[in-house]
């Protein structure tokens, strides 16, 4: 049992590396560490996650906690639920990974991503746990201090409702043609009922889960479908979300991309227009585009900047008492309305400032311009602190050539052994250019 968390959970091959006895074990060590809950635990819509949802319940049932089975459900459900009903949860999923791997998602009490001290108690309980061996080991709670384990059919109905209610306060989204690509995912039945409710004339695609096929060329991930169907069907909007539903990506009338930048930056705007973006100032981890910055500081928003990872930028909000952050990915969190990054939700928000404008999320997106952007991963053999202050003078020459033009980003991954090397630059052929040109240095043996 290798596995340990990573950005987002604890997230591997099902059945192989993502083992029942590894959820099992997991289940158990958050129970110890995180309390007897009741635990609110949800699953994306992947062949494996019964399997490993029952593992991890059982485990938490071994410690005396009580679990309740959300179903299918996407993880800002989960979230909403845990910090509706003040309990810790758990998600089973792998985001946007293909239906062969799976993750286990927790929240803490109150729906909120676990920090890294928490993590740390997590893992150290998880290693205890592993090293007991046999059974009988340690005294576990017997008779009727046995966990047990009740369904809660209704839960995608009240994370529905909060959407409907809360959310829009009211307001209806009639006379929007609206597409959405569910990704054969955990949005696949809530995204078109709350959507239909709100007053939409939706077209849903890609909303028959088998097990095998989420997030399988569609979803977030790879929307050409949907922008095929947006200019098909004379939509005004096209939403995409990944498999757990905690990102989405747009596609206005005319079947263009508007990224997790553009989604930011519009409702920025409308937010601080309707005295609804706290502090005025939102934010972004370094990915972010320049454009984005550039945009913010004619607006004159603030813009936070974090390192890459939703749970920075839960930080960096709560830090600032900010109401809006997020990535370019589409991962965006509205803190005054989510505990964590939630596509619907974003996704409505979307839609209820093109209803209430009159105006055309094109215009809307339009508030900024987004620098062609190259992103080249290069894979390494020297450790990445030495190999960036080899080429230290390289990125200054770089980041001199393209100074008030465009910016440069060099970082090592934290997952794997590669250098990002991100340029951002007036015209593609340029950021690609100085892009390629920090890759072959970075790749050349030390002198």
């Amino acid at each position: 049992m290798t596995l340990r968390f990573g950005t987002d959970g604890v997230r591997g091959a099902a059945n192989t590396e993502l083992t029942p006895e590894l959820a099992l074990a997991l289940g158990r060590a958050a129970a110890r560490t995180l309390g007897a809950g009741p635990w609110l635990v949800g699953r994306d819509t992947r062949i494996s996650g019964p399997l490993l949802h029952a593992a991890f319940a059982a485990g938490l049932a071994s410690e005396g906690a009580t679990s309740v089975d959300l179903g299918v459900i996407p993880t800002p459900g989960v979230a909403y639920l845990a910090s509706a009903d003040l309990v810790p949860g758990a998600m089973i999923s792998a985001s946007h990974n293909l239906f062969g791997d799976n993750g286990i998602k927790l929240f803490g009490v109150g729906g909120l991503k676990l920090d890294d001290d928490d993590e740390r108690r997590v893992e150290a309980d998880l290693e205890a746990v592993e090293a007991e061996g046999s059974p009988g080991s340690q005294a576990r709670p017997g008779g009727p201090l046995v966990g047990g384990l009740r369904s809660a059919p209704d839960a995608w109905e009240r994370y529905a409702h909060h959407l409907e209610d809360a959310v829009l306060e009211g307001r209806r989204l009639a006379g929007l043609r609206v597409v959405i690509d569910c990704a054969h995912g955990a949005a696949s039945v809530v995204a078109p009922r709350v959507l239909a409710r709100l007053g939409a004339a939706v077209t849903v695609l890609h909303a028959d889960p088998d097990g095998t096929n989420i997030n399988a060329g569609c979803g977030s991930t790879y929307p050409e479908a949907l922008q095929t169907a947006v200019l098909a069907r004379g939509a005004n909007v096209g939403l995409a979300f990944d498999g757990d539903a905690d990102r989405v990506v747009a596609v206005d009338a005319a079947g263009e991309i508007v990224d997790g930048d553009q989604i930011i930056a519009l409702l920025a705007l409308d937010l601080r227009d309707r005295g609804l973006l706290r502090n005025d100032a939102v934010a972004v981890t370094v990915m972010t585009n320049l454009g984005f910055r550039q945009a913010m500081g004619a607006a004159g928003i603030e813009v936070v900047e974090t390192p890459v990872g939703d749970r920075n930028i839960l930080a960096a909000l709560a830090d600032r008492g900010l109401s809006l952050g997020g990535e370019q990915s589409g991962h965006v969190i509205l803190r005054d309305w989510a505990t964590t990054g939630d596509g619907l939700l974003t996704g409505v928000f979307v839609l209820d400032v093109v209803a209430r404008t009159s105006r055309a999320l094109a215009d809307l997106a339009g508030v900024m311009a987004r620098l062609p952007q190259v992103l080249v991963n290069v894979r390494v053999a020297e450790r990445p602190t030495d190999l960036l202050e080899r080429v230290a003078s390289d990125i200054a020459q770089a980041e001199i050539e393209l100074a008030g033009r465009g910016r440069v980003l060099v970082r090592p991954s934290g997952t794997e052994p590669v250098v990002r090397v991100m340029v951002e630059a007036p015209t593609e052929g340029e950021a690609s250019a100085v892009a390629t040109r920090l890759a072959d240095a970075l790749g050349a043996p030390p002198a």
